[in-house]
This record gives C-alpha cells, structure tokens and sequence, in this order.
C-alpha cells in the first residue's frame, strides 16, 4: 500500500473531506491503493485521513491480509452496492478518479456529495518507491526466464530448406509463445495475454499474437511483458534473426542498438530529463540510419513508456515533461517495414537523481544462442 502523503496533499489543496475510488480487480489504480488482488465485483476504497476497504462479504479475510488500513465488511453495513457503501462513509466534497463507474457516482451525489475529479492517483503512480521498483525487476527477471526459452529453442532449430523445425515439428510463433510462457511461469509470472510475438512480415505488426511460421533469415521479434504475483508488470524485446544473411534486418537491427544507446545517453543526467529529448534523440539515431524516424515504413511509436501496476502507464517518454526519480520506463527503439520485417530492442530502466538504473541483464544480439 503507498503512502498517502500525496492523497492529503490533494484533500488539503482542494479543501475536500475525502477521496473515494470504486472498482474491481482489474482496476489497476484500484490495486495500487489497496494491494487487494479481488475480486471481479466491484468494491470501494475510501481515504478520509484513514485508508478504509469496503470489502465484499466472502473476501474480508483475503482483504485484511492483503490491505493494511481498515477492513469494513459488508455485513456492518446496510448498503448493498460498493458506491452506496462508500457513501455512508462521507461527507461533503469528494475527490474521485474519472473512470469511477457511474453508479457509484450517482451514490454519492444522492448522499449529497459534492464530486470533484483528480488525477492524483495517476501522479503517485509515477514515482515507484524500492518495494515497487523490486517487485517490478522479479517480473522482469522472469522476463528474462522467457526470454532465455525462446533464444534456445531459436539456436537449437533445425534449418529444412526456408523453414525452422524444432522438436520434431515446424517451428511457429504460437510454438515459441507456448515455450515463453511456461518458462516465465515457472518464475511464478503469468503471461496476462500479453506475449507478442512475430516472424517476417508479422513483426511490423506492434501487437502480433497470432501463429505464423517462422522460416530461416527473417526477423522473429518477441515482446514479453509478464505479471508478477503483486501485479506489478515486466517489459522486454529482443529481435532474432536464425541464419542470417546481414542484409536490412542487419542495417535496422543496428540502427535500433545505436538508437537505444542514444535514449541510454539522453537519460543519464536522471531525474529532470524532458522526456521527450529521450524519444527526439532516439529517433533521430534511426534517421541517420536511412530509416523514417516517425512512421512506417521505420520508427513509429514513441521510444517508451512508464510501467509499473500496469504495462502501459505515465510518463510517455513523448510528454514534455521532466521525468521523476523512481519512474520505470521501458527504452524501446524500433525499426518496421511491413514487407520486410521488424526489429525492436526493449530494456526496462528507473530514473534515479542522477543518472538510472537499468533493470534488465539480458544480452543484445541479432544471432540467437542457447541461452538455457
């Protein structure tokens, strides 16, 4: 659970009586203030000078493990829905995110609450303290896991004619995903859905998780981001290519080191950087390597993004503005031409006073090697 100096900040500043968020297990900002992982019916936290769950009827022993202020079980109160629990709770203006759901809003206003929108929650979230930034490196160490299973079943694959066979079988994008996963499992991270993976013409596509075949001297470009038991998330790409004949995923592949370096320079002075220097230096690495700098075919996203409770969450590392001590970004140059291929390398790093750390220990290299 974070500290919620920058909650009485908010209250203070803005002279309310309490804030107030309702959700369920799927709402990240939800997870964040509570530690509470479920369940997938909704119910609400409130914070009036003390942290308070409203927690559902059969989930109180799991929510005063989980939360460490006050637990209120359903059963102590005569309201059915989380809002109108909520709204028992306070009184005058309150402070709430935008994506509260409707209902409880309408509950609130019944109480008659005056409602005012923050995106607090948004900003605490940006700066990770040490128990975070720890949990975020065990989701990327299982990254790595993976990241490592794929690399090996690459190297190890037999070359039949354009084709990759592995395991007494053709080797496909849904077959190494299947390898991924298990092995970041094993670490105790799901996959959550989110393991892209990409051979040939399919790596210009950002989210791949279809199955294509992955043949001999084409890109095959994974993009592994699992979900820790805290539900804080990892974030790595690598780009493989087996037999490789050095033509454009050569030059892209080196483009995007160089240009993964020049982020790594921009980001050296640590806190204060203006994100978007990040992103203008890197691109204009890409640029000087023949490739577009901001579209397609070439660089087309933005070199990075904050993760954390979720995988994509402030800062951009487009915004114009100064990135915090404690941020998690990932550093992710990309090259794509969607009748050539596609070639991202992706680190995770954290910002720190003077300078940052990367959170990521996995080797860069176009030529796949047995990895474990």
């Amino acid at each position: 659970m974070p500290d919620f100096e920058a909650l009485e900040t908010e209250l203070e500043s803005k002279d309310a009586n309490a804030f107030v968020h309702v959700g369920d297990r799927f709402d990240d900002s939800l997870r964040y203030l509570t530690g509470f992982s479920g369940p997938d019916r909704h119910y609400a936290f409130v914070y009036d000078g003390e942290a308070i769950l409203c927690a559902p009827r059969l989930f109180c022993e799991q929510a005063r493990k989980e939360f460490s202020g006050t637990v209120v079980n359903a059963s102590d109160q005569t309201a059915t829905t989380a809002g109108e629990r909520a709204a028992e709770l306070v009184s005058g203006t309150v402070l709430v995110p935008q994506e509260i759901p409707h209902d409880a809003a309408v509950w609130l206003e019944k109480a008659d609450c005056t409602l005012e929108s923050t995106d607090v929650v948004e900003r605490m979230r940006v700066q990770k303290t040490e128990t975070e930034i720890e949990r975020i490196r065990a989701a990327q160490e299982a990254a790595q896991s993976g990241m490592a299973r794929a690399e090996t079943v690459l190297a190890s694959a037999e070359i039949e004619g354009e084709s990759l066979r592995w395991d007494g079988k053709s080797l496909t994008t849904e077959g190494l995903r299947r390898e991924t996963n298990a092995a970041m499992a094993r670490e105790g991270a799901s996959d959550d859905r989110n393991t892209v993976i990409g051979a040939g013409k399919s790596c210009a596509d950002l989210h791949f998780t279809g199955t294509a075949p992955i043949k001999r001297g084409e890109t095959v470009l994974l993009d592994l981001s699992p979900r820790g038991p805290e539900g804080y998330y990892g974030d790595l790409s690598r780009t493989f290519v087996v037999d490789s004949e050095g033509g454009w995923e050569r030059r892209a592949y080196i483009a995007a080191e160089r240009a993964q370096d020049a982020a790594f320079d921009a980001l050296s002075e640590g806190a204060g950087t203006v994100a978007n220097t990040v992103h203008e230096e890197t691109a204009a690495e890409i640029g000087a390597y023949g490739f577009r700098p901001d579209g397609m075919p070439g660089f087309s996203h933005s070199v990075g993004h904050g993760v954390g409770m979720s995988l994509h969450e402030a800062p951009s590392l487009r915004e114009n503005r100064e990135l915090e001590k404690g941020a998690v970004i990932s550093v992710e140059p990309g090259v794509y031409d969607p009748e050539k291929g596609g070639v991202r390398i992706e680190d995770l790093v954290v910002v720190r006073e003077n300078g940052f750390e990367n959170l990521t220990d996995y080797p860069r290299s176009l030529v796949p090697t047995v990895r474990d």
